[in-house]
């Protein structure tokens, strides 16, 4: 399928990309009753399970490009689709005009989950410059990479019952409050099932965007790191700009943070399945130059927006916070180091 036509390739990725998108609003919908029928919060819920799914496209469009030998690809899509979810969260921001979102929704699961995303992103850097070892088929790492996650998560969940200090609440503060009619009207059994049909919608999307990013390395020239994070990455994260906007519109300002946050986090596990599928070796060391430095720029836009969110500054340029500013432009040099600084 990667010697598919130009225009055929295009159709693909266009169709995969609008059913990400369209798919991405009913997501949303399902997670905020979800969060509030479970218990576990928007916070939480974002983060597992949101970020879990709406990530699902990428997975598939990373596992099918390291089955296929494409190492380069599978590392950009995924960490490049960390880097510009990092950015939706501007768009987000600006829909909320209230105040600064990232003051608005102050959060402890969503500061730990941004400093487990820093730790986790420099493990890949580690083991790409580290010994070339593998374990059952896979290096070391990816099963370091699953535990911290799952700890991670853990210490995330305890937070939330039992924190160990808690953000000032102010006016503009919108905290997580559990919609109770909502979850009513939806029923239990009708939002889980809804929930999981749009997931292997977006699975399906996300195979079909894979395809196509193997097929348009082929046919524009550019490089493996650049198409997975300038293309593939973009359409595939197409869920988490959707929802985490809808969710800011509909008032669920915790989700829309956790579920950007929480699917970077869980993106970083796209290494382990691609490493899994790679049968070449370690993928960590198959990764070029261009791959590191696109893991070290989500590391430094993950440590702003956490700076963003501790400092939790009320307005600043357009509404937005320094954060929103300091992550838009730093992605947009560092994509520009990317296509002209090689």
């Amino acid at each position: 399928m990667t010697e598919l036509s130009l225009t055929t390739t295009l159709i693909l990725f266009v169709l995969g990309a609008a059913v990400i998108a369209a798919v991405g609003v009913k997501l949303t919908r399902f997670a905020d009753a979800l969060a509030d029928l479970t218990g576990l919060g928007e916070a939480v819920f974002g983060a597992v399970l949101l970020g879990a799914s709406t990530s699902f496209p990428g997975i598939v469009a990373s596992v099918t490009a390291a089955a296929s030998g494409h190492a380069e690809l599978a590392v950009g899509n995924a960490v490049g689709g960390i880097a510009v979810q990092t950015v939706f969260l501007v768009a987000a921001d600006l829909a909320h005009r209230r105040a600064n979102l990232e003051h608005a929704a102050a959060s402890v699961p969503n500061l730990i989950n941004a400093a487990l995303l820093c730790g986790l992103l420099a493990l890949p850097l580690m083991a790409a410059n580290g010994p070339s070892l593998t374990l059952l088929g896979l290096h070391p790492v990816s099963f370091l990479l699953l535990a911290i996650y799952v700890f991670g998560l853990r210490i995330a969940a305890e937070s939330r019952d039992v924190p160990g200090w808690r953000p000032v609440r102010t006016r503009d503060t919108l905290e997580d409050q559990p919609k109770t009619s909502l979850v009513r009207q939806g029923g239990a059994r009708r939002l889980w099932l809804g929930f999981a049909a749009s997931v292997a919608v977006v699975g399906v999307a996300g195979w079909l965007v894979g395809i196509a990013g193997l097929a348009l390395v082929r046919h524009t020239g550019l490089s493996e790191t650049l198409v997975g994070s300038l293309f593939t990455a973009t359409a595939t994260s197409l869920p988490e700009l959707v929802t985490a906007v809808a969710a800011v519109r509909q008032g669920a300002l915790t989700l829309a943070v956790g579920g950007i946050i929480g699917g970077n986090t869980f993106d970083v596990l796209f290494l382990v399945f691609a490493d899994a599928a790679y049968r070449e070796g370690s993928i960590y060391h198959a990764m070029g130059m261009q791959s590191q430095f696109l893991i070290s720029l989500s590391i430094l836009l993950t440590a702003v927006l956490l700076l963003g969110l501790i400092r939790r500054e009320r307005r600043g340029v357009a509404n937005i916070g320094f954060e929103s500013v300091a992550v838009l432009c730093f992605y947009l040099l560092g994509l520009a180091v990317l296509v002209f600084g090689r």
